[in-house]
């Protein structure tokens, strides 16, 4: 890659990561105008053009970018869900610590998951359609979830994680804004013992699930 390429990369990247500060600092993705954006990064508005074709074009990329961080996240995720307690607890830690690291990308997807862009919107669905299917393909690897014939069941259980991991994200960054010292980790303590339990709970219904005919084959 020429220093040319390279620079007009940097560019590129800079105004996805302003639009993605803008839209989660109390603002929706649709009422942030280019003109902002770019002047958040130090280019005249004309340049945003150089890049994008306008802010459908940046909002679907931005959408892209983060629904790869999530799919990373919910891989390592995957690989301790049902295992025994203490494996299932260290990929909680770890799942709130990527909370931690890259809050804005799940402020993002929440929020933006029911924003006021239409294009963005449908992105994201799309986004969610796939990363079930990520995580459907992790669980499959479990002794448990061989036994499931009907894959309508499966999608099932990997939609209720992932709408967990959403509703966990959001917990745990709300936590930071109602407390403090103490109390605060004693609320990320109950927090993740919550989400443990909500995980081992999932796991024992499976073990007793009895899938019924899977039509959509037919």
């Amino acid at each position: 890659m020429s220093i040319r390429d390279e620079r007009k990369q940097q560019s590129r990247q800079a105004l996805l990561d302003a639009a993605l500060s803008l839209s989660t600092s109390g603002r929706s993705f649709s009422s942030i105008s280019l003109r902002e954006i770019a002047r958040e990064v130090g280019l005249v508005p004309t340049a945003f053009y150089r890049h994008f074709q306008d802010m459908d074009e940046l909002g679907k990329e931005l959408v892209d970018q983060v629904a790869l961080y999530l799919k990373n996240v919910l891989h390592q995720l995957g690989k301790g869900l049902a295992h025994p307690e203490a494996k299932t607890k260290t990929s909680m830690e770890l799942f709130f610590e990527a909370v931690d690291t890259s809050p804005q990308q799940w402020i993002f997807m929440i929020a933006e998951r029911w924003g006021g862009s239409e294009v963005v919107r449908r992105a994201i669905a799309l986004e969610i359609d796939f990363l079930n299917d990520d995580l459907a393909n992790d669980l499959k690897k479990f002794e448990v979830i061989k036994n499931f014939q009907n894959q309508n069941d499966l999608k099932a259980i990997t939609n209720i994680l992932i709408n967990l991991c959403f509703t966990w994200a959001m917990s745990w960054m709300s936590l930071s804004r109602q407390y403090s010292g103490i109390e605060l980790e004693l609320q990320k303590m109950v927090l993740k013992k919550q989400a443990v339990t909500q995980i081992q709970l999932i796991f024992k219904g499976i073990n007793h699930w009895e899938s019924s005919p899977d039509l959509s084959t037919n």
